[in-house]
């Protein structure tokens, strides 16, 4: 029952729930600039370079064959390379992202650590020298 207490009290932590909702937030975010690459940017550029399909882009080693006697389809072997580079872009994207994303928080705390501090208290023996120095001034009037 001990082990148990203790997962749920590590569970339950600040940071690991943190950590969850980011890498839910993560997942989805990488469905979105998944979408972007390939329903938004791998087009036009394959338009550019001629009316290239980027996912259907690969290396046939071993054409897909049909057997005569029983009639089943052996798939093709090849190496695709246009999905590859989809991902890659995918990946690029996402950490730049994230780059940007730390650089801002970077930021913000440096401005927050940049805010100057309350200058310290003055020590006894400046006040008591404040004071003789008011109490000078007011003689000499």
């Amino acid at each position: 029952m001990n082990f148990l207490k203790e997962f749920k009290t590590f569970a339950m932590r600040g940071n690991v729930v943190d950590m969850a909702v980011g890498i839910i937030i993560g997942g989805a975010f990488g469905k979105i600039v998944s979408s972007v690459v390939s329903d938004l940017i791998m087009p036009p550029i394959g338009l550019l370079l001629g009316g290239v399909n980027f996912t259907n882009l690969k290396i046939v080693l071993k054409q897909a064959q049909i057997d005569p006697v029983t009639g089943a389809v052996s798939e093709a072997v090849s190496i695709n390379y246009g999905n590859f580079l989809n991902v890659t872009l995918d990946f690029i994207i996402i950490a730049f992202s994230i780059f940007l994303l730390v650089k801002l928080i970077n930021s913000m705390q440096r401005k927050k650590d940049e805010t100057p501090a309350a200058p310290p208290a003055p020590t006894k023996e400046e006040q008591l020298l404040t004071e003789i120095r008011d109490l000078l001034k007011e003689n000499k009037q």
